[in-house]
């Protein structure tokens, strides 16, 4: 049976992101105008950017789970069929980055973040890790979607491995600075080994005190590697058409049919 035609939603949202403030209005009067299919957030998206501090802070951390789990209520309030985020939760005595599916009825997990950056305005590597080892697929909307969690996108072996095993769609939420160059090329090769779609959210400005400056800049590809589109100040939030029988016609094309010896 032929799949039907998704609408995917990228946005870029601004730091020190809380429910119930003026931003977080806007946000939710946008989505819910716009109806998207699947939404995809950027990563972690709520509360202040923890890794922007050298050392990890128990108390700091519990209050970011807080601050997740406030958020994520307010997304499956949305009502969405599908929304792709991360929210922190406890492992080993730090947090996990851990990716999320949301609709109305419930907050799964499904993937741990595995590469983490340790430099300054993005000291991860002190404030997350993970046991985990696998880069699973989840049915969103009636699609299969795999997701890279920001650093996993420069790792393209994911890609083309959630490709071979069936993906549409891989999401890349993200909390980047200003420069974009490398993001965009690891997109589009992600696009082009898997034969996906890519959709990837950012953070935006600067709320948090000593933080890093985040870039803002979310973006989508097509299976082809085409740029769809990108977010803008003016326009925060960039809905494109995922269709299903662009993804199958991809898979016969160069490279994705080449077979690995």
């Amino acid at each position: 049976m032929e799949q039907a035609v998704k609408r995917v939603a990228v946005v870029q949202w601004p730091d020190r992101l809380a429910v119930g403030d003026h931003s977080w209005i806007t946000i939710r009067a946008a989505v819910t105008a716009a109806q998207p299919d699947i939404l995809v957030t950027n990563e972690l998206p709520f509360g202040s950017w923890l890794a922007s501090r050298p050392s990890f802070v128990a108390g700091l951390a519990r209050q970011s789970i807080l601050d997740h789990d406030a958020g994520l209520e307010a997304l499956m309030a949305l009502g969405l069929p599908a929304v792709v985020s991360s929210r922190p939760v406890q492992e080993g005595g730090r947090l996990a980055n851990e990716a999320v599916l949301i609709d109305s009825r419930e907050v799964r997990g499904f993937h741990r973040k595995q590469y983490f950056p340790q430099e300054e305005g993005w000291h991860e590597a002190e404030w997350y890790r993970t046991e985990a080892r696998d880069f699973a697929t989840v049915t969103a909307s009636g699609l299969r979607v795999g997701v890279l969690l920001c650093t996993e996108a420069m790792f393209n072996e994911h890609a083309r491995a959630y490709g071979r095993s069936g993906a549409q769609l891989i999401a890349i939420p993200r909390a980047t600075g200003s420069s974009h160059e490398a993001w965009h090329l690891a997109a589009r090769m992600a696009a082009l080994v898997s034969g996906c779609y890519v959709a990837s959210s950012n953070r935006v400005g600067s709320g948090t005190r000593g933080g890093p400056t985040f870039g803002g800049e979310g973006f989508a590809y097509g299976p082809d590697g085409s740029l769809l589109g990108t977010t803008t100040s003016e326009r925060p939030m960039l809905t494109f058409e995922l269709d299903p029988a662009k993804v199958l016609e991809a898979r016969t094309e160069y490279p994705r049919y080449v077979a690995e010896r």
